[in-house]
């Protein structure tokens, strides 16, 4: 914790594309937030990333940075093959962890990670940023209210098309894979909104070669009875689908870019009541999350993402991989 106690000074693993949308932007509208470092393999990308973004220091691994006594915080954004190695070295290290998703390689290192973390005090948080929008509290809301009655169908479905091919979500090697990338956030959606962790009945991989998914289709059943359905890609005929479908025997509601609603959304509910659809203020997801990391820290209040929440997800990713006649993703040597 920093000296003030009031702010949470976190250093950022790596000079990741996503970091800047994910955590510091965000983090210059935060009072309870400071960006205070940032570690790279490439020393001179590092210094020129903080450069960019008014990052005071600069450390010249990420050992060094996960071990500055300064900072009260670690940012996780590596390949997800290295998610669960730094996370594991963070909290030997007594720092907080906001983790990107997926979680880890695999349910079996979840586990462990969700193991170490439960006997720490430290917070521990998978940045499924969207969980804290708005938009998705609302959705949980209409479903636990009974209005569209009892639970059938559960869908969800993030496809992108990511046509360069060198890019590290296609090496397998550093955990891959389209259901890494883009279905984490589909299976994480439909054990959201089916209310539990389903089973995988079956799944149906598009290939870009013989380890990795370039998409996927999965068919689950929940034990309540309903169904659900999860399916992505990063390039397949369906280039681009950001949606979730709920479906009850009294009504249904359909979302339009659950994953990024600040960008555009629309929320469309059906049943006895009428038809309907909602609208959400346009404030970033990623800020909602990163009050709710800095809130947990400070305050000790409860994350949505937690890690044995993650070790759900990768469950359910794992029995897709071995459905669709896949080998397991596996942490990064």
């Amino acid at each position: 914790m920093s000296e003030r106690g009031a702010t949470v000074r976190i250093g950022i693993l790596g000079a990741a594309r996503i970091a800047p949308l994910a955590l510091i932007n965000p983090a210059r509208e935060n009072a309870e937030v400071e960006v205070a470092a940032i570690a790279a393999r490439d020393a001179s990308r590092a210094q020129a990333f903080a450069n960019q973004h008014g990052i005071g220091r600069v450390h010249t691994g990420y050992e060094a940075l996960i071990d500055d006594p300064e900072l009260d915080a670690i940012y996780n954004p590596l390949p997800n093959g290295l998610h669960g190695k730094w996370t594991r070295a963070a909290l030997a290290a007594g720092k907080h962890v906001l983790c990107e998703k997926p979680f880890t390689a695999n349910a079996a290192e979840a586990r462990e990670i969700a193991g170490r973390a439960a006997k720490s005090d430290r917070v521990v948080m998978e940045a499924f940023h969207y969980r804290y929008h708005p938009l998705c509290l609302r959705v949980e809301e209409i479903i636990a209210s009974g209005e569209l009655g009892k639970l059938q169908q559960v869908e969800a479905a993030l496809c992108f098309p990511l046509a360069k091919f060198s890019d590290i979500r296609y090496n397998y090697a550093l955990a891959g894979g389209a259901t890494m990338d883009a279905g984490c956030y589909a299976v994480d959606m439909v054990r959201t909104f089916g209310g539990s962790t389903p089973e995988v009945v079956s799944a149906r991989a598009k290939l870009r070669d013989p380890q990795v998914d370039r998409a996927m289709t999965a068919e689950l059943r929940f034990e309540g009875g309903h169904s659900g359905r999860v399916r992505c890609s990063m390039w397949s005929a369906n280039l681009l689908q950001l949606s979730a479908k709920v479906i009850g025997d009294r009504g249904e509601l359909r979302v339009l870019n659950p994953v990024m609603p600040q960008s555009f959304h629309r929320l469309a509910v059906r049943s006895a009541d009428g038809k309907r659809a909602e609208r959400f203020a346009r404030r970033p997801s990623y800020a909602f999350q990163l009050d709710a990391f800095a809130a947990a820290v400070l305050r000790g209040e409860p994350v949505k993402t937690t890690p044995e929440s993650a070790v759900e997800n990768m469950k359910v990713i794992d029995a897709i991989y071995r459905a669709a006649g896949l080998p397991l993703r596996q942490p990064a040597k």
